[in-house]
């Protein structure tokens, strides 16, 4: 599954990054890499951006984005 697909409140680990070149550098550089625990905090109303917890800090991603995170509970 990915991040688009977790549930509000639940916390999933990342297993995959399956953007490419800058649009994967630019997700590491915000801290989401292979291993680390994200709390999905809320959605928007219109469902974009996803509101993100990650490495004790609050992160607010595109579904786009979302969507090339591979994660597993």
């Amino acid at each position: 599954m990915n991040l688009k697909e977790a549930k509000i409140g639940s916390t999933v680990v990342v297993r995959k990054l399956t953007g490419e070149g800058a649009v994967k550098r630019r997700i590491m550089d915000m801290g989401i890499t292979k291993g680390v625990q994200v709390t999905l905090r809320k959605v928007a109303p219109l469902g974009d951006p996803i509101e993100v917890t990650v490495r004790g800090y609050e992160l607010s991603i595109r579904k786009a984005d979302a969507q090339m995170i591979e994660v597993e509970e």
